[in-house]
């Protein structure tokens, strides 16, 4: 971890202690959350030349009592001194208090209870003020800050804030890297040229929706200040002639160009003081270079953050759209399984037209509202950080339906990486980010990962669609029908027994012990777990039995009658009413005959998803996806690589397993068209391949075969083959890789969809 990693954690640590001990006393809710953000700034202010050096700390040691007692009544004179004009100040003031700037900004506006404080708490102060708060970074504080507020996040000090190498991932694309451009391009030309290009710089608005403790507009203005310090250095820097904040060439860039809500208000007292001291900061740097010390005290700007719900707030109350430029930011991740009631119903009003809007994660709120926003004033850019299920599976073809109908254009986007930082204990979620506007964009770039940890590549394709693809903009929708000439896949049968009707091999050994001629009614049961691992698992399948039969094994019979209890209990009325047929799975689809077998979940790891044929007499549970009547063509298709880019692609994840889907996946997918009976031939031998190479390794199980350090090198090699020859079905011309497949699909995709769409009857002309 980097020492200001740590300075920060030190300085977050003694105000977590500081926080439990207000709170011990009473000092609670609001109160508490100024109090605190008062308390950083003092420290902050001392360290940086805001304050004399030791300033604040000297206060503390010098005029209160050891046991602070008296420490309350002092902080709150000090508080009222930074709050007061120096021409406002009482003639007698005490001189140690009159010492202290004018701060303004609102910060020590507000009147406080009065707190209570000890020896330990005046101890916890003291040594708040001894750390270098001149090193603290206001951008990983500010998130740090937060965590003293919340006791079960302290076990992971340092795990919630978002690094800036993942903001400038979304920073540098959505403006800076144009900004810098321009730059480069300006400071070539006359004087005049880059006066101008820095009040474009101080007249650019930014806007942070979900702005949390301010990560994202923090480092946005570092950036905006690193760039306008860049100018003065090619105006003046030879000559160091700079007057630092005299008329034309004073330094425009400024907080109030930030807007922001947040839905918490200690966060959003945060952000905008965090603002203030990344200002002081940026202020510091440019008195270093030109020689002359610039403070910018008292406070007379600062960032617009609303304390509020961003989905029940009109943004344009905020922040008129004709003013503003940028929408940025990290909006939350909550996925549908867990929205509470009130956000389900923020989720639903956002999306009040858009059918099907239940299964859309949060996050996809906020490029809904920004699309609304952007109505307004086109020419505004949005980039937001989102979950990468916004650009998988079903969500895709509720969310970007709805988007692109109203104008979306993908400028750019980083597809699927790894969201960490490097603090230890962290959760690491897989992201995406998007740049989009309501008008096209002459250059696009989108960014590559190989893993979700490698560093990206970058492509600078002619469109970038909803699946964050070089490709056109097509969204899958769910299709409830096969595609033409494709056999159609089902779902294997669902118990909905609670568990009485299936069988371990322990229980169904100890079950035939007791009652051996129940052995005739117990079948090999699989999902898409014992399908993959080899593992057996057994079920009670009853279907052909008689009463009398039944009646005969009494353990099998306690097993129904437990099965048909379970369902009475239900709270679903389908389920109460299959308490009629107790004996029998729930949903039942097992085929007749030989039937192919796809897991609904696979882990990503996997180069290919482990796909089985299965005899009749193997009961398929609701968890494998099945084919009746497949043949070895289907089988090669299905399991090529072909196959395998279209199914990474528009699949839904569970976390960051492939979710695999009848819907989306496979009734969309093109299969090839009008395929020659030696092509066919060619792809069957290659299928029949994979499957000699497997069965060469006795009792291996799916997982150990397809693991991508224990694959054996003849099914690795039959697989090439087969995927050479599903390629060669589909085109003449070879793929340089999956990108291309997905692209070309796509394309096909596209073209069955517009054949297949109706046709509008054309008006018979008068004669």
């Amino acid at each position: 971890m980097h020492e200001r990693d740590l300075i920060n954690i030190n300085a977050a640590e003694r105000m977590s202690l500081l926080h439990d001990q207000l709170k011990i006393s009473g000092y609670v809710g609001h109160a508490l959350e100024v109090y605190l953000v008062r308390l950083v700034f003092c420290f902050f202010a001392e360290h940086t030349g805001i304050f004399a050096a030791n300033q604040f700390q000297a206060l503390i040691e010098q005029r209160t009592a050891e046991d602070g007692q008296d420490l309350a009544h002092w902080l709150a004179q000090c508080f009222e001194v930074l709050n007061t004009p120096h021409e406002k100040r009482f003639t007698r003031l005490d001189p140690q208090l009159a010492a202290f700037r004018y701060i303004n900004g609102q910060l020590f506006a507000e009147h406080l209870p009065t707190a209570a404080f000890n020896r330990e708490m005046r101890e916890l102060l003291l040594e708040g003020c001894a750390l270098d708060w001149g090193r603290i970074s206001p951008a990983i504080f500010g998130a740090l800050f937060q965590s003293v507020m919340d006791a079960k996040n302290r076990r992971h000090l340092g795990a919630h804030y978002t690094s800036e190498t993942n903001i400038l991932k979304l920073i540098k694309p959505l403006f800076l890297d144009e900004l810098r451009a321009e730059f480069e391009r300006v400071k070539r030309q006359s004087k005049s040229n880059l006066f101008a290009f820095q009040e474009q710089l101080a007249s650019l608005k930014f806007f942070d929706p979900a702005c949390g403790c301010g990560n994202f507009l923090v480092i946005v203005y570092r950036e905006l200040r690193l760039l306008e310090l860049e100018v003065l250095r090619a105006l003046f820097g030879a000559s160091k002639a700079l007057s630092i904040g005299a008329g034309e060439f004073n330094i425009l860039c400024n907080v109030n160009q930030f807007y922001g809500i947040e839905i918490e208000e200690f966060p959003a007292q945060i952000a905008q003081t965090a603002l203030w001291l990344t200002d002081h900061q940026m202020n510091q740097m440019a008195s270093q270079e030109f020689g002359q010390y610039y403070l910018r005290i008292p406070l007379t700007h600062s960032a617009t953050i609303r304390h509020g719900n961003a989905l029940q707030l009109d943004w344009r109350e905020l922040v008129p759209p004709a003013k503003l430029n940028y929408i940025l930011g990290n909006p939350p991740f909550i996925g549908k399984a867990y929205q509470t009631p009130a956000q389900k119903k923020d989720l639903a009003q956002v999306f009040h037209d858009v059918k099907g809007a239940g299964v859309l994660d949060f996050v996809a709120a906020w490029f809904r509202k920004a699309a609304d926003y952007m109505a307004d004033n086109t020419a505004v850019k949005t980039a937001f950080v989102a979950t990468n299920s916004i650009t998988q599976g079903e969500q895709v073809g509720v969310l970007w339906s709805d988007l692109l109908k109203r104008g979306i254009h993908i400028h750019f986007a980083h597809r699927t990486f790894q969201w960490s930082n490097e603090a230890k204990g962290n959760a690491a979620v897989h992201c995406v980010i998007i740049g989009f506007a309501l008008h096209d964009a002459m250059k696009k770039q989108l960014f590559v990962y190989e893993t979700p940890q490698s560093e990206p590549s970058e492509m600078k394709p002619s469109n970038i669609n909803p699946y964050l693809l070089a490709a056109p903009n097509v969204v899958l929708e769910k299709r409830r029908v096969a595609p033409v000439g494709a056999l159609p896949m089902v779902f294997g049968s669902m118990p909905n027994d609670g568990g009485h009707l299936l069988l371990s091999a322990p229980e169904r050994a100890a079950l035939i012990s007791k009652e051996p001629a129940a052995a005739a009614w117990i079948k090999p049961f699989a999902m898409g777990y014992e399908l993959i691992n080899n593992s057996p698992r057994y079920c009670l399948w009853l279907v052909d039995i008689s009463p009398d039969e039944l009646q005969q094994l009494p353990h099998v019979l306690a097993r129904v009658q437990q099965c048909r209890q379970h369902r009475l209990q239900s709270l679903r009325p389908a389920t109460t009413l299959l308490a009629a047929r107790p004996g029998l799975f729930g949903e039942i689809r097992q085929p007749a005959s030989t039937y192919l077998a796809i897991p609904c979940v696979s882990s990503e790891r996997r180069q290919y998803i482990p796909l089985a044929f299965l005899p009749s007499t193997h009961i398929a549970g609701d968890k494998l996806l099945i084919i009746p009547n497949a043949q070895r063509y289907q089988f090669g298709v299905l399991t090529s690589a072909m196959h395998m880019a279209w199914m990474r692609t528009v699949c839904g994840r569970l976390e960051n397993r492939y979710q695999y889907s009848i819907t989306i996946v496979y009734n969309n997918f093109p299969w090839p068209e009008n395929i020659t009976d030696q092509q066919r031939n060619t792809i069957e031998q290659a299928a029949q391949a994979v499957l000699d190479a497997r069965a060469q390794t006795l009792n291996a199980s799916l997982a150990a075969l397809y693991d991508p350090f224990t694959m054996p090198v003849k099914l690795v090699n039959a697989h090439r083959q087969l995927d050479r020859a599903v390629d060669a079905a589909y085109s003449k011309q070879k793929f340089s890789g999956d990108a291309e497949r997905v692209a070309f699909l796509f394309e096909r995709y596209q073209q069955r969809t517009a054949s297949l769409a109706p046709q509008k009857p054309q008006r018979r002309k008068r004669v």
